[in-house]
């Protein structure tokens, strides 16, 4: 199963370009969107805004004055964390969230161009 998360963005160019700057892979899907490759099995999807109100009846949740969702991206370990956040705010983004450091995770937090709350996590995994 394959999970695809559809976020609006104000500017696709933008978005585009600041998603690249953290190192992701992206693909333009049709004109209006373009697909950030979390791993082979996750996508998340950047629409235009107009894009986007075209597949709902609904208005578009303004992301920089409310949180609909928390995206978390699983890290390997506390550097890879360190080095995506800071990253995302060297690119424009802004400090989100609080962050945890308490012996079972680490993880820190930024919002991206368009207000979109993100989380980078690492799990301490048991000694074997």
């Amino acid at each position: 199963m394959q999970l695809f998360v559809n976020l609006p963005v104000k500017d696709l160019e933008r978005s585009k370009k600041f998603f690249g700057e953290l190192g992701f892979t992206l693909f333009g899907m049709a004109e209006g969107m373009a697909s950030v490759v979390i791993s082979q099995e996750t996508q998340v999807m950047l629409l235009s805004e107009p894009t986007f109100a075209s597949y709902i009846d609904k208005d578009i949740a303004d992301a920089a004055r409310g949180t609909e969702a928390i995206l978390v991206l699983g890290m390997e370990n506390p550097a890879q964390v360190d080095a995506l956040v800071d990253k995302a705010l060297a690119s424009g983004a802004t400090p989100a969230g609080v962050e945890q450091e308490d012996g079972v995770r680490y993880q820190r937090g930024f919002a991206d161009l368009d207000g979109h709350h993100w989380e980078a996590l690492c799990l301490a995994r048991p000694a074997s």
